[in-house]
């Protein structure tokens, strides 16, 4: 990617499985990266990365403090350096609040913010030394307030990484780390395969160019924010969603 040299540089990425962070890990190595690729399921982040010897297939669920610190402290452990931070660890719920279980509400905020903040916060030494950047992933269900589609836990998770993304940024700034954030609307992967052929009809409407994003434009953002083109932007919200928000 014109701006990228990744060449020395070592990413690492949550969510590897997922379709947005696996197309980041396939766009990082592309522009020569070494990746450091994480999931909840150590067999399947294995298989999808073996033939790369420069992808380091690991476990890791960073909703577990003891998971993140493991993670990461095998990243260092084999590479002692950590240039790029990348959150794509997600998932989605569904239903009304009353429908909503209080057990089903911890597990969202779990997966999609609780896991950002474990992430940013085991890295932090590693990317001080670095004077590194993180990317998280938002969801513009963060700023429009959600619907019963994908719950209203997701949404509020999503909104709190964005205010996540703001507060790290600015108190990192100091140490020369950047910190930016990538709001995808509806991107064409797997986790859309729970919509009916209605609401599939209603969502591609409800943006402006008539069409998902795909995950690999949501992977293009991310790199460029760790590009050198990207180098004085920081407390960033990109938003990637075929016109689904304007903002």
């Amino acid at each position: 990617m014109p701006g990228y040299n990744g060449k020395d540089k070592v990413a690492l990425v949550t969510g590897a499985t997922g379709g947005i962070g696996g197309a980041a890990v396939k766009l990082f190595r592309a522009a020569g990266t070494t990746v450091i690729a994480t999931g909840r399921d150590q067999h399947k982040v294995e298989g999808l990365f073996r033939n790369d010897a420069q992808v380091l297939a690991i476990e890791g669920d960073f909703s577990s403090e003891q998971s993140a610190r493991r993670a990461v402290a095998t990243a260092m452990g084999r590479y002692g350096r950590i240039d790029h931070v990348i959150h794509c660890a997600g998932a989605v719920s569904k239903g009304r609040i009353e429908e909503t279980s209080l057990e089903e509400w911890h597990r969202q905020l779990d997966v999609n913010l609780t896991s950002a903040f474990l992430l940013c916060r085991e890295t932090y030494d590693a990317l001080k030394a670095s004077k590194g950047c993180v990317v998280l992933l938002s969801s513009t269900n963060g700023i429009h307030g959600g619907t019963a589609v994908s719950g209203l836990p997701y949404a509020v998770a999503k909104a709190g990484v964005i205010n996540l993304t703001r507060y790290l940024a600015k108190e990192w700034a100091p140490d020369g780390i950047r910190v930016n954030c990538v709001m995808p609307g509806p991107v064409d992967t797997p986790m859309l395969d729970r919509l009916t052929p209605e609401q599939h009809e209603r969502t591609r409407a409800a943006t402006l160019l008539g069409r998902y994003s795909t995950a690999e434009e949501c992977a293009g953002m991310i790199v460029h924010l760790c590009s050198d083109y990207a180098a004085s932007m920081t407390g960033t919200v990109s938003n990637v969603s075929a016109g689904n928000v304007l903002d």
